[in-house]
Formats: C-alpha cells, structure tokens, sequence
C-alpha cells in the first residue's frame, strides 16, 4: 500500500498549535506579574517618600535651642528615625525594614518590603519579591 505525502504529516499541527498557546499564556503572565511587580515598586517608593519628607521637616529641637537658626532647620539621626517611626506608625503602609542617614541638612532612607505578586508561583517558586526604594529629602531652608 502507498502512502500518500498528506498521511504522513497528519497530526502535526496539534503539537504546535499547544505549544503555541503555552507561549503566549506565559508571556501573559509574564506581563501581568511584571505589572504587579512594578506597582508594588511604587507603592513602596511612594511610602519611603512621604517618609523621608517627614523626617525632612523634623527638626532636632536641642540643636536649635543650643545653637540658633541657621539658614535651614538641623537635622539629627534620632529626630529622623522617631519622625519615620511615627509616620509609618499612622498606619499608611508596613515596611519590613528600613533605615535613616542624615548629614544634618538632607535625609536619606532605605525602604524595603517583601510583597507577593500575581502568579509568584510560578516565576518566583511560591517566594515573595524584595521591593527596595531610596528616598532623600532636605530640610526646609529658613528665609
């Protein structure tokens, strides 16, 4: 019996056409868990802004009263830190760690979160994803 050139390739679109659509829904979520991934960056960065601008506008009343005004507010490591802990403690948004550095006239934090994000089962194992956010902001300046 001869067999016709059509028989021979019969069934091999199924494969291709599965694969195909395994592809696609993977750039799919792919795109999704990426969207996720990227709000949640700004959610924490958003957070870590509003924090440091609090820190930012605390001055440190000890140094005024012991040395004046100067031409901006003076800025200390503890009246930052209790200024960040006070506006993360308004119930705004939980941080799973931060930290505060001031060189007496801007402030410097460093926020970080761990979030979970859309089909994090699938790209990240079940894991959480690590969002981290700079933010600096300066005292105001006086005159």
């Amino acid at each position: 019996m001869r067999e016709r050139r059509g028989d021979r390739e019969r069934g091999s679109t199924l494969p291709f056409v599965l694969v195909c659509w395994l592809v696609a829904a993977l750039m799919v979520f792919g795109a999704i868990a990426a969207s996720d991934a990227f709000l949640e960056q700004q959610a924490v960065q958003s957070v870590c802004d509003g924090a440091a601008l609090a820190a930012a506008n605390q001055a440190d009343e000890a140094a005024i009263y012991a040395g004046g005004l100067g031409a901006q507010l003076p800025l200390t490591r503890a009246t930052a830190e209790a200024a960040v802990a006070d506006h993360l403690g308004a119930g705004i948004s939980a941080l799973d760690g931060w930290t505060a550095e001031t060189d007496g006239s801007e402030v410097t934090l460093r926020c970080s979160r761990s979030v979970d994000i859309a089909f994090g089962w699938l790209f990240l194992g079940g894991g959480q994803l690590e969002r981290t956010a700079v933010a600096s902001a300066r005292a105001p300046t006086l005159g």
